[in-house]
This record gives C-alpha cells, structure tokens and sequence, in this order.
C-alpha cells in the first residue's frame, strides 16, 4: 500500500520571551483562554495573585468574586465552567484556605468540570520553619491531600517551573477526562519576576477537545442497526454538545430515549420519544422502555455508576448494552457489553448520521426523521401523579415542582441540591422550554409548542445546526460524589457566568443552613438567583431514610428557622410561602427584573416521601452483604 506523501512540518514561531510577575503571567493565561471570573477569598500567601487581578479588573479584565467560604468558591467556580464550557477558577491561601476547598474540588473531580485550583504556600525559604498556615511537605502537607482529588496537581517550586505547569495544568484539566487541576505556589514565586517564554494566545488552540473517533468501531455499530426491531437510548450528563445529533439519531431510527439524572436538562422533557428518567428517582415508564422487548440499549456518555445505572441494573448491565462514551474510565464500567464505541460523542454521532445517510439508499434502509411524534406528549409515569395537583397546606412538593416548572421562563436554569431536593427536581420538575432538539417538531404541554421548526431543512443539515455548549442544560444535579450546598455555591456561579438567565437553586434547610451565607454574594453582585429552601425543619433524606429502613429515628431533626426573615436581614428579599396559593401573590415579573436575589421559604410538607427506592435499595443490599 503507497502511503501518502507528507508536507514538512511549518516551524513554530520564534519565541519572543519578556519578563512579567509572576501573578501577572498567571493572570495573562486565564484572560487569553476567556476566564473572567475568579472565585476565592484572599489571605496573604496569596496576595500577589490578587493584586494582579485588581490591575486587570481596572483594564476591564478578569474580576475576582469573593466568596463567603473556600468550598462555596469551588462549587461557583463548577457552575461557572457548567455553563460556560470554560475552565472555573478557585483560589485561596494556604493552609486551612487550601484544606477548605477540597470539598468542592473532589466533586468537580468526580463529576468531571474542568477546573484550575490555585493555592498559596509561605515563601520557601521558611520551609520546615513552622511558619504561619505552611501546607507544603514539612507541614499540613496539602499538595498530597490534592492529589486524591484532582487530574493533574504541583507544588510550584521554583519560578522557571511556572509557566510549564501552569500550561501543563490548563491542558490537563480540558482533556479527557476532564476534571480540577491543582497548583500550590510559594508567596516568593508569586512575587518574583519570570521570563516568559511561551504565548498565552497559543494555548486556546491547545486545549481544543480533538475530534476523537474509532471510526471501526462505528462501522460495526451501524451494522447493527438494520437488524435490530426495537432499540432504546440512554442520553447521559456527559451529551451536552452532541445532543442535537442523538435526538436526530432517535427520530430517524423511530427510538425511545431515557435520561440518567444528570442529563434530564439536556433534552426537551416534551419530546414525544421521551420515556423519562433511568435511575435515582427515576420513572417507571423507563424502566418499562428499556424492558419492553428491548433488543438493543445504547447508553451514551454515562459513567453507568450507582445512581446513573439505577444501582447496575441488569436492565441495562447486559449483552444487550452498546457503551458509546469518550473516556475509558466510564467504559471499564461495563465489560458486559455487547460492544464498546470510543470517541468523542459529537464525532460519533456526526459520523453514524453521515453514514445513514449516505448509505440508507444503497442499502434498501428507509431511515427517514420519523414524523410519527407530531403532536403526541411524551409518555412518562409519574409517581403519585395526583399530588402535583393538590392544594394542600403545607404545600406538598411535588406541587412545589409543578408551581417552579410553570412559573419560571423557558430560559430558566434550575439547579436542584443534593438530597430530598434532587430526588424532587429529577423526578417532577420540567421545563417550559420547548426547543426543538433534532429534526421533528414536536408538541408539548404549554404555549409555543414546536415554535421555531426546521421542517424546512434538509434531513441531512438539521442536525448540524447550532451546537451547544458541553453540559449546557436547564435542570443540573449531582451525580457520584453529591456534597451538600453545592446548588447554593454553582447557583451564584452560573448567574455569573450568564446574567441574563434566571437561575433557581432548589436547596434544602440542611443544606443553607451549611452553606447559606452564600446569598450575600449573589447580593453583592447584583445576580438574580431565586434561592427555594425546601423547610421542613428536618434533614429529610435521613428521615425518610431511617423510616423505610426501619432504623433508629434519630439525629436529623433542625431547628424551626424563618428563613425569609434570614434574607431580608441579609438586604435580600424573602417570602413564606405555605400553599399553592402563595404564589399568585408574588409578582414573578418583578423578582426576575430585580438585580439580586430573591429567597423563597417554602414550608413543605415533611411528611412526603421522595422517590428514593433506588437509594434505599442500595444501602439494604449493601447491609446484607
């Protein structure tokens, strides 16, 4: 076989090295890859790189947001890169600033965000000293606590090391699998003069996610599919940027789609291929989807962990599964399979759509986009559907999720908190966003239903329309490793990232009475979050828990707080609400126009129990174990 003849490589671009500080070239990267925002709270082993942000701020560059604690810095900077596809941004001095953020880090590492972890250090010298907050290896040592938590993690130890491992770590926490990078740099390094030898600019091109495929492996997955009578999809968190390109793949091939929990706000809840929720609080008619006569399962972008397989459910664990992911670390989960397809999911299915269509005449396959949904809902079994309708006091919540779901515009991002909150969200909130996702316009609950079609558009060309931004969505939740607040810290994070879109952030009084006081910064920013405090006076998870498994009822009672009177002496507006009624007396129109937060004290019923099976099942499998 006569390869092919290769140019000679073009030379890179002679260096043009000059001396900056040290912070400054910390500072310089982050603005040449479109950081503008930074989250932390400042102390003096970090001064210097506060000191070069205050220079850039007055440039109109990068801004440093102070957060109330180091953890709610880390959970802004997730929802930060959520919503913006950028890297998030955390940093906080030495010592305990450095131990408080490792919560917030380790669950962006398990829930795969791209995030740039700086730290200070006293200066080196004083190494071994005892000096004040030391962290290296003589003291608290928080470079090796770091390393259990991040994708790639340094201690910076001389100044020429600087700019190599600040690009090392920009590239690392962009690449497959994505995740939190960690720098712990030395007071006298960020203080002191470093030649810079590469370009910032150079860098974006870089970090590019590479259009990864194994094109084999494609091949074979489009054999399967005119065989096959019935074929379900699994859509996971990780088909932010592709899911155009899947729901295009669901319509022509005439398939049903579930969501895991994470990526229920991917998708259009009204799409008439939707059967729901596969998983931690998920809905019967998926299961029954995926059970149905199910030939062929194709989970895409889904680590299949405990929540996101319904606790390695053999509904899905079989030889039934086609895995279609990017990283072998979510692969490995399921050597079961039938048949495994790497690569990036975008490239994946851009490719297999490319090949249906160009093949489907040659080969006798009458793959058109099915127009059969027109006008039907999507088919999802709700638990106790007739409890989103009652008008109850104290407000039942599932309710609470139809009044959000109702109320709040299509552009509306809502963040659901872990515990009780999540399991409420997954399983009964929507959205009024009818976006049409893929070639068919379908039709849905509510005003404007298959608004904006593309039935005009080629088959060929719908699906390569606008692409979102990965992991953009209107519903997000924690998956894995799920710490509580975090919906409180993300919340302020995303609003900063995007001020022009309602954010709610569905929290329990567990969880702000934790992390709450991060409402004085969306206050102090001017950022319009509507705070929803689930108030029940108790940890609810833990209640409910210990009830179904007939445990001690013990330790999770909280005390009764009015919440709404919290916020308001806090210069941030607050409300009661106690039933459905409560809501026709606020004006939503006014809360969303107004520049700063709202809270909102919802007494719910405590009584209710969350759909949390799932969970249960789990913990008692592993007691018999």
């Amino acid at each position: 076989m006569q390869s092919a003849v290769k140019a000679p490589l073009a030379a890179p671009p002679a260096s043009t090295s000059h001396t900056v500080g040290s912070a400054s070239l910390i500072v310089a990267y982050l603005e040449a890859i479109g950081v503008d925002h930074v989250f932390g709270v400042p102390g003096g082993a970090i001064e210097p790189l506060y000191n070069a942000m205050a220079q850039s701020m007055r440039q109109g560059g990068l801004r440093p947001v102070v957060a109330r604690h180091e953890a709610g810095a880390a959970f802004m900077a997730d929802g930060y890169a959520r919503e913006t596809g950028k890297i998030g941004v955390c940093v906080a001095t030495s010592g305990p600033g450095a131990t408080n953020l490792i919560t917030g880090v380790a669950c962006a590492n398990d829930n795969g965000v791209p995030m740039l972890v700086i730290t200070g250090q006293p200066s080196l010298p004083v190494f071994g000293k005892g000096a004040l907050q030391e962290s290296s290896c003589t003291g608290i040592n928080t470079v090796g606590m770091f390393s259990h938590c991040t994708r790639y993690n340094t201690l910076v130890s001389h100044v020429d090391q600087l700019e190599t491992k600040l690009v090392q770590a920009l590239m690392r926490a962009t690449q497959t699998p994505r995740g939190p990078v960690h720098l712990s740099i030395p007071l006298d390094i960020l203080r002191a003069p470093v030649e810079q030898r590469l370009s910032p600019l150079h860098l974006q091109k870089l970090m590019r996610t590479p259009s990864m495929l194994d094109e084999e492996a494609v091949r074979e997955l489009f054999l399967m599919l005119p065989g096959t009578r019935r074929m379900v999809l699994i859509i996971g968190g990780d088909c932010g940027e592709a899911i155009d390109a899947i729901i295009h793949f669901a319509e022509m091939t005439n398939s049903p789609f579930v969501t895991t929990p994470d990526a229920k706000g991917l998708i259009n809840p009204h799409h008439g291929l939707y059967r729901g929720v596969f998983g931690f609080a998920g809905h019967r008619s998926a299961w029954e989807a995926l059970n149905d006569d199910t030939e062929l399962v194709l989970a895409i972008g889904t680590s299949l962990r405990e929540w996101t397989s319904a606790a390695w459910s053999n509904s899905v664990l079989n030889r039934k599964l086609v895995h279609i992911d990017a990283t072998d670390e979510h692969l490995r989960h399921s050597p079961m399979a039938r048949h495994h397809v790497r690569g990036r999911i975008r490239t994946v299915f851009e490719r297999l759509l490319d090949v249906m269509h160009i093949e489907q005449e040659a080969l006798g396959m009458p793959w058109r986009a099915s127009h059969n949904q027109t006008g039907s809902r999507a088919i999802v079994t709700l638990r106790e559907p007739e409890k989103v309708q009652s008008q109850a006091t104290p407000i039942k919540p599932q309710r609470l999720m139809v009044e959000l779901s109702k109320r709040l515009p299509p552009t509306t991002r809502f963040l659901a908190d872990a515990g009780n909150a999540t399991a409420w969200a997954i399983h009964y909130l929507e959205s009024r966003n009818n976006r049409r996702l893929g070639l068919v316009p379908t039709a849905g609950a509510g005003a404007g239903a298959g608004a904006g079609s593309d039935q005009g558009k080629s088959a060929g060309s719908a699906w390569r329309g606008e692409r979102r931004q990965d992991r953009a969505g209107w519903l997000r939740v924690l998956m894995d490793f799920a710490p509580m607040g975090w919906a409180i810290g993300a919340a302020v994070g995303i609003a900063q990232a995007k001020p022009n879109c309602p954010v709610v952030c569905i929290t329990g009084d567990g969880s702000y009475l934790m992390n709450g006081q991060e409402i004085t910064v969306a206050a102090q920013e001017g950022l319009t979050v509507i705070f929803v405090i689930l108030n029940d006076a108790a940890l609810g998870m833990v209640k409910h828990g210990q009830r179904l498994a007939g445990a001690e009822r013990v330790a999770f009672e909280l005390p009764e707080v009015d919440y709404a009177a919290m916020a308001r002496s806090m210069g941030v507006a607050g409300h009661v609400i106690r039933g459905p009624e409560d809501f026709d007396a606020l004006d939503m129109n006014a809360i969303l126009q107004r520049p700063g937060p709202t809270l909102l004290d919802v007494r719910i019923d405590g009584e209710e129990v969350p759909p949390m099976d799932l969970r249960m099942q789990t913990l008692e499998a592993g007691a018999t174990t």
